[in-house]
């Protein structure tokens, strides 16, 4: 049986673990399209200004990392400002644990209490574990991007997947 883990907000202190979790999708997968790890100093950087705008959750158990969540911008222009773009990674050593399902489902509803409608979320072909995920947690197909990233010697494609979070926005 599984041991429990808990879901909180990222701090920067949690960098350098969540970047050990991170680095090997950069570094030998096309999951992530950087082609260089970030060092820890920018790996903090990032948990900052996304705790200040959005969402960075963090799944714990025994006081270690394990999973991490969160949003940032969908796109730069203002009316795009209620939408966000989402992405979960979870350490191989707790796949299949429900920890990435956890993570989304608490991220989604604090963004929706925080006023964003609309998530989406890429994952770069073929992943089934990925589009099972996106699927089982309300994400619908809404198209691929064809050869859209050159990683690891080949053109990468990426489907595109979006759910809603809530019908409209806050008054503005």
């Amino acid at each position: 049986m599984s041991k429990p883990f808990t879901i909180r907000t990222a701090v920067q202190a949690d960098a350098a673990e969540l970047l050990a979790i991170y680095r090997p999708f950069v570094e030998g997968a096309a999951v992530s399209f950087e082609t260089t790890a970030p060092t820890v100093e920018e790996f903090a950087a990032r948990i900052h200004k996304v705790v200040a705008v959005w969402q960075w959750l963090v799944a714990e158990e025994d006081g270690q990392c394990i999973g991490y969540a969160y949003a940032s911008a969908h796109r730069e222009r203002p009316a795009y400002r209620w939408s966000v773009e989402v992405t979960a990674y979870v350490h191989p050593n707790h796949y299949r644990r429900g920890i990435a399902r956890s993570l989304y489902l608490r991220l989604f509803e604090e963004l929706a209490h925080m006023g964003f409608c609309n998530a989406y979320a890429g994952v770069t072909l073929p992943n089934e574990g990925s589009i099972a995920l996106h699927q089982s947690v309300g994400f619908e197909p809404i198209g691929v991007f064809r050869r859209v990233g050159h990683k690891l010697g080949k053109w990468q494609d990426v489907a595109w997947f979006q759910r809603s979070l809530r019908d409209s926005p806050p008054s503005e």
